[in-house]
């Protein structure tokens, strides 16, 4: 699964968290050279007195990269250089008094805020460890395998820091064939949890469980129909699911339920653009708005196509003039492209497009018919 940046090592030391980007002894010599500048530049000038004070500001430097010891020792050596060179070339006493106190002030609170960023460092790395456990247990990582697909994808969160959205997949290997879940939470990040691991819990086990595909699809829509009945105790706000389901089995053609969701793309030769033609049903949670039942579709799915499912995080994505980004205009450039290619570039052309200001998540899938013997690829 392609993400932007990797989860942190869960169990790893703390230091390897908050270790300086400065090593102590490239530190030591940085502060005995600048020092020895200043002092040698102020003493053939003459104004070494008025120089020196400059030094007052490195441990508010070293705060910001160092370690907390790195810039306490950065504050204790400033007083003392500047309290030698006030000794040395003496001010009014006020201005001497001044000085040595201006440095011992802004010293303390250098390590201060270093402390302080090191804390905060600490706690974001714990809250991505977090996200990235929880991530786990939600997400299945690609490309995966079953006796008929093969499926690679990409997952990229939009909140800063986060590594779980509301964007959701999986792949489920039946005695039914391989049925596939693509779905888009509303609501972003943590907020939209809840609702994730209601759908997938459901699909995971009708999927297994139900040999047709609309059974699968009320499995989903009660399981959101009863987590909205706990967040409406628990006086959290209802929500909805766009979702696409598909079934795969041995035979060349598939089918698929929409239920408000971005349309299912096909890449096979002269035949590139959308594959259902019907009008999309409403999203999970929201049955009870029509009286019309959730419309099967079958369609051609024969060996060498690609299928291309994505969430709006793709199809919406904009540039800084506000264009969105041409999905369906670029499918034609893909038609004979593996999987993985299309992916890896649909992820450089979307962080291209957006200038790498993503406002939604995103989730792809790209789907081929597996035929025996495929290797699978990894990333």
């Amino acid at each position: 699964m392609r993400t932007s940046d990797g989860p942190p090592e869960s169990g790893g030391k703390r230091s390897g968290i908050t270790s300086s980007a400065l090593s102590s002894t490239v530190l030591l010599y940085w502060l005995l050279g600048l020092t020895v500048l200043v002092l040698v530049s102020g003493y053939l000038s003459d104004r070494e007195s008025r120089l020196a004070p400059f030094l007052i500001i490195l441990p508010a430097f070293v705060a910001g990269v160092g370690t907390v010891r790195q810039t306490f020792l950065t504050a204790g050596w400033v007083v003392l250089v500047v309290t030698g060179s006030v000794l040395y070339h003496p001010l009014q006493p006020a201005a001497n008094l001044s000085l040595i106190a201006f440095s011992v002030v802004l010293g303390g609170l250098s390590v201060a805020g270093g402390r302080w960023r090191i804390r905060k460092n600490e706690e974001i790395a714990r809250l991505r460890s977090a996200s990235a456990a929880l991530q786990r247990q939600i997400l299945r990582p690609l490309p995966l395998l079953t006796d008929q697909l093969l499926v690679d994808g990409l997952y990229e969160p939009a909140e800063e820091d986060s590594m779980v959205g509301g964007d959701i997949y999986e792949i489920v290997a039946s005695s039914y064939g391989s049925r596939v879940l693509i779905a888009d939470v509303q609501g972003k990040g943590l907020p939209a949890i809840g609702t994730a691991f209601a759908v997938l819990g459901a699909f995971r086990e009708a999927a297994f469980r139900e040999p047709a595909l609309p059974a699968v699809v009320d499995a989903l829509e009660n399981a959101v129909l009863r987590h909205n009945a706990f967040a409406k105790q628990a006086g959290e706000p209802e929500r909805f699911v766009t979702a696409l389901i598909l079934s795969v089995d041995s035979g060349y053609k598939a089918q698929a339920v929409n239920c408000g969701h971005v349309p299912l793309y096909i890449l096979y030769g002269e035949r590139v653009g959308p594959v259902l033609f019907r009008d999309p049903g409403v999203p999970l949670g929201l049955g009870s708005l029509t009286s019309q039942p959730r419309a099967v579709e079958w369609f051609d799915f024969p060996p060498g196509a690609t299928l291309l499912l994505c969430t709006d995080g793709v199809t919406e994505a904009r540039d800084p003039s506000g264009v969105f980004y041409p999905l369906e205009d670029r499918l034609a450039h893909w038609h004979d492209a593996s999987p993985d290619q299309v992916v890896g570039t649909l992820q450089t052309e979307l962080l291209r497009h957006t200038r790498g200001n993503l406002r939604d998540d995103v989730a792809v899938l790209a789907i081929r018919r597996n035929s025996p013997g495929t290797p699978m690829t990894t990333h």
